[in-house]
Formats: structure tokens, C-alpha cells, sequence
């Protein structure tokens, strides 16, 4: 039974996804599979009320967050960082699909099916699920690992592998063609040119505007804009019969050196989570248990078979390529599962009558079951990596992402005008690595004229937080003249990282305590500062002593400026 009204079905899919998520997280399982199984609850083929029938324009719409998701990787991985992976993008990447895909390919043509259909389900069923493995990284903030960045370089490669997957679609139909109307060269043109397109686009005409918007103190249209540049790149590169989500992280990465990069990750970051949140129950609406009831043990046995023909082949190509046992172990159960990216080629071979429709329903269900195996997979490969490691006395590797700010543990300074400024300068001198936010363009501009770290944000923003990595910084210095945002800033710092010591600058001994009670570890009030050593000046030019002096500014501070304040 569907629902007929759109409130009816957004309360019944919003009231089952926060129990299923609520849950689920409870049990240790996460997040993913609450959602999974929150689309199996509200989907058509439940024996409950269903939200729609239109499971597949749902799952079209839900991409998009797919998109957003590869786009902040890409703000992430500047392209240095991507250079520095070659080796396992084209190297891992492209074994593991040719490998995996003949192996699997070769199993299915056991059961009597064509040679065309059988090479064509191999190499799809060898392809993993970005939005699932991605999104499992992002939630146990392990992107940054050593089988965060093996992983993601396969699955960079996968979603390169989508233009030849989708050429020899038409190639192996009795029905299609190649496409005698678009030659093969104009396609390639076509390819070449959109590449072009989004490059241009990205490196010059995005920041231009962002930057335009951004003097305009116009926030709202600085989020519209850099949304339309996600979305442009993705229509571009699927026009060009590319991966959407590969358009998105060409985006990101495009924007990563600009001094805009953490704020529209901080603005990116709650659009994405929620489409994320809605394309898992997508495809938790798209598995039929009436296939699955028909033929459970014929459906068991092919996801079993897949199962173990990736884990075997991406452990031993981890191995070769040389990541410890316990990373290629971890690396393998993330990546054993197969994609969505199946959902849209086996649609498009069922049309061409490369595969029939019985064909169609099982494949599908092999893709929706292995997906939903994966959060149970993902904790198995923990529990064999780490026995692996405990063996070999090898504690796991992590790779923080280079950022060419200098070491992770930095110091975060909020604010770039004149106090920041000087802050920024005695730091430097002292050869301790910063990185610094302001709202003020002019600001950001004095900072890279200076050849500093010196982005846009809004300190205050929690995103914003999470984005600049301030868990792993040794120090927050405010520095910013704006009495609320100070307070709001403070506020989510402590709240988040309370282990982090926050110094912050207070125009007056009032604000100070504001900003003290609101976690700061401490505050200075600037005008009395000001005062206090305009009058130490004064009394050292009186012929007291520099340590009498300091001995008195240093007992008015301990009470609290007590003496000084009427």
C-alpha cells in the first residue's frame, strides 16, 4: 500500500529512519545500516505501507548526494595529494577490476549464460560501492589512514572505469551499437572537451564569483553558487558519459587551493548528509524480498561466491602492492561488496537484451545484499586486522592529509586583522605552524599576499570545526573583535574538543568574563591590557625597575584587574 500524501510519507520515512538509525547505532552496527534496513521498511516491496512505488527516480534524485560526498573529498585531496597515489589508482585500481571481474564473470558463466552477459555481470559485480565506503571512511574519520587511501584509490578508479563499462554496454547488445551516429573519436572529443570545460570553469570562474559574493558579505548566494558549481561539474561529466560523483570530486579538488576551501565544506557538509541519509534508504527501497524469497539459497550462494572472490583478490593485491596484511585485510572486507553504479548498467543492458529480466531481479539483489552485509563485513575485517597486527607487533599507519600548513598539530587562530595579524607573525618567527580563519576578504587577501594559511570561515560555524581538523590542533587563539561570534565560537569548541585550551581576545574586562564562562581557558581584556602597559612604559621611564614592574602587572592580573577596575 503507498501513501498517498507527501506529509504522511515523509513523517512515516523520517520516524522510521531516526528509529533505525537510533538503534541501530545503540547496538554498535552504525548508521548505514539503520537506513539500509529503514528503506526495506518503508519500500514497495514490504508488506507495510510504502512511501513510493518510484524507487528508482528516488534513487536518481539521492545521488546527488553522492556527488556532494566525492566533492568534499575532493576539497580534501589537493592534487599533489591525488599525484601521490598514482601508483594505487592505476595499479591496484585497475587490477582489481580486471581481476575480480574475469574471476566473477567466469563464475557466472557456470550458469549457462552468454558470454556477453557473463563478462558484462563480472566486471559490474567487480565494481564497490563509493557512496557506501566513503561515507563508512567519513563516519569512523578514517579517510585519512592507510586503508582510507588505499580504498579510496580503488574507488577512484572504479568510477574512472565507468566510461568503458558503459561503451561496451551497446557493444555487446545484439540490438545496439557503439553508436554509428557519435564515432568514437567524437566521443572522445566530447570527453576531452567537458574535462576541459569543468577545469576552466573551477579554476578560475568559481573563485571569482565566490570571492565577488564574499566582498558582498552576500553568504547566501556564496552557498547557491558553489552548490551550482558541484551540480554543473557533475551534468558535465555525465553528458560526457562520465561518473556524476567523478565531476563532484573534480569540483572539490579544483577548490581545494583556494582560500575558500573550509567554509564551503561548512556549508557543503548538512545538504550532503542528508542526501546521503536518503540515497541509503534509496537502495534499501530497491531490495525485492519477494527475489529474495523465491531463490534464497540460489541468491545466498552467488553473494557468497562474489563475497569471496573480491575479499581473496583485493587481499592478495593489497599484499603485492605493499600494505601490511592487516591494511590489505581491512581494505579487502570495505571493498567486497558490489555498487550502486550496478542499479544503472544493468538497467541500461536489460533495455539493449543483453540480459533478460530474470537476470536483471537476481543481479540486483546480489548488488542490495552485499550492500547490506557491508557495516558486518567492515567490523569482521577489523577484528582479522587486528589480529594480524597484534602478530606482527604493527601498529596501523595513518597519513594525515598534507594541507601545506605544516604538521597537523597546529595552532587555529580565529580572526587575521591587526591583533591576528601580529599573532600570526610571532608564531612564524617561532617556527610554530598556524593556519587562520576570517570573514573578511580583505583579511584573506592580506594573508595570502603574506604567503600565510589564511582561509575564509566563520569560526563560529561547527562545521566549520570539524572541516579545519581543531580536535587535533594544540591551541585556539581568538583574536576576532565581534562579541557573539567570540561567545558562539567558544561555545562549540568546548562543547566538541574540550580538551583544547582556547586564549581569546575581550574588548573589556565584562566580555572577558562572558567569554570565560563560556569555557575559555583564558581571556584578556584589551583596552585594560592596553592601559597596563602604556602605564608599565610610564614607570619604567620613572626609573622603577623592569622586575618591580612586571611583579605589579602580574599581581593586578591574578586579581582578576581588580586594583584597576572602579
Amino acid at each position: 500500500m503507498e501513501l498517498n500524501s507527501f506529509v504522511l510519507s515523509a513523517i512515516a520515512l523520517l520516524t522510521v529512519a531516526a528509529l533505525a538509525v537510533a538503534l541501530f547505532k545503540h547496538l554498535g552496527l552504525g548508521s548505514i545500516l539503520g537506513l539500509l534496513v529503514a528503506g526495506i521498511v518503508v519500500g514497495p516491496h514490504s508488506p507495510g505501507p510504502s512511501v513510493t512505488a518510484q524507487v528508482e527516480d528516488v534513487r536518481n534524485f539521492t545521488e546527488l548526494g553522492v556527488v556532494m560526498l566525492l566533492f568534499l573529498i575532493g576539497l580534501e585531496m589537493k592534487p599533489r595529494r591525488l599525484w601521490s597515489l598514482r601508483r594505487e589508482v592505476f595499479g591496484m585500481g585497475s587490477a582489481q577490476i580486471l581481476i575480480s571481474g574475469l574471476l566473477v564473470a567466469g563464475y557466472i558463466s557456470l550458469y549457462e549464460y552468454s558470454w556477453r552477459a557473463s563478462l558484462l555481470m563480472g566486471l559490474t559485480l567487480a565494481l564497490s560501492s563509493t557512496a557506501l565506503v566513503m561515507q563508512t571512511l567519513h563516519e569512523r574519520a578514517d579517510i585519512a589512514t592507510r586503508h582510507g587511501t588505499a580504498a579510496f584509490a580503488v574507488l577512484l578508479m572504479q568510477d574512472l572505469a565507468v566510461v568503458p563499462l558503459l561503451a561496451i554496454v551497446p557493444i555487446l547488445s545484439d540490438v545496439g551499437t557503439l553508436s554509428s551516429d557519435v564515432p568514437f573519436w567524437q566521443q572522445i572529443l566530447v570527453v576531452a572537451g567537458m574535462v576541459g570545460l569543468v577545469v576552466g570553469f573551477g579554476r578560475y570562474l568559481v573563485p571569482i564569483a565566490l570571492r565577488y559574493l564574499l566582498r558582498q558579505h552576500n553568504r547566501e548566494a556564496f552557498t547557491l553558487v558553489a552548490l551550482l558549481a558541484v551540480f554543473l561539474a557533475a551534468g558535465a561529466m555525465h553528458e560526457a558519459g562520465l561518473s556524476m560523483a567523478l565531476g563532484g570530486f573534480m569540483m572539490g579538488m579544483l577548490l581545494s587551493t583556494s582560500r575558500f576551501s573550509f567554509q564551503i565544506q561548512a556549508q557543503i557538509e548538512p545538504f550532503k548528509g542528508l542526501l546521503m541519509s536518503l540515497f541509503f534508504v534509496a537502495v534499501g527501497m530497491s531490495i525485492d524480498l519477494e527475489a529474495i524469497a523465491a531463490q534464497p539459497l540460489l541468491l545466498a550462494q552467488h553473494v557468497g561466491v562474489i563475497l569471496a572472490i573480491k575479499l581473496v583478490v583485493l587481499l592478495l593485491i593489497g599484499v603485492a602492492f605493499g600494505l601490511p596484511r592487516g591494511t590489505a585485510t581491512r581494505v579487502a572486507f570495505m571493498l567486497a561488496q558490489s555498487g550502486e553504479f550496478g542499479f544503472v548498467l544493468f538497467g541500461s543492458a536489460k533495455v539493449l537484451g543483453v540480459i533478460d529480466d530474470a537476470t536483471f531481479v537476481i543481479a540486483v539483489s546480489v548488488i542490495s545484499v552485499s550492500m547490506l552485509l557491508t557495516p558486518l563485513l567492515v567490523r569482521i575485517g577489523d577484528v582479522a586486522a587486528r589480529r594480524l597486527e597484534h602478530r606482527t607487533s604493527a601498529p596501523p599507519t595513518f597519513e594525515y592529509p598534507d594541507t601545506g600548513d605544516g604538521p597537523t598539530k597546529r595552532v587555529v587562530i580565529a580572526g587575521y586583522g591587526r591583533v591576528g595579524h601580529t599573532v600570526a607573525t610571532l608564531l612564524e618567527a617561532n617556527d610554530i605552524p598556524f593556519i587562520a580563519f576570517d570573514t573578511n576578504p580583505a583579511h584573506v587577501e592580506r594573508g595570502e599576499q603574506d604567503g600565510r594559511a589564511v582561509y575564509f570561515g566563520d569560526i563560529g560555524d561547527v562545521e566549520l570545526l570539524e572541516a579545519a581538523q581543531v580536535d587535533k590542533a594544540a591551541l585556539v587563539i581568538l583574536t576576532i573583535d565581534h562579541g557573539p561570534t567570540a561567545l558562539r565560537a567558544v561555545s562549540h569548541i568546548r562543547t566538541a574538543y574540550p580538551k583544547v585550551p582556547v586564549i581569546a581576545r575581550a574588548r573589556d574586562l565584562e566580555a572577558c568574563g562572558s567569554l570565560i564562562r563560556a569555557g575559555a581557558t583564558l581571556a584578556y581584556p584589551e583596552a585594560i591590557e592596553s592601559s597596563l602597559r602604556l602605564g608599565a612604559e610610564a614607570l619604567q621611564m620613572l626609573g622603577i625597575s623592569t622586575g618591580e614592574v612586571d611583579s605589579l602587572l602580574q599581581g593586578v592580573r591574578s586579581e582578576g584587574y581588580a586594583q584597576v577596575v572602579e
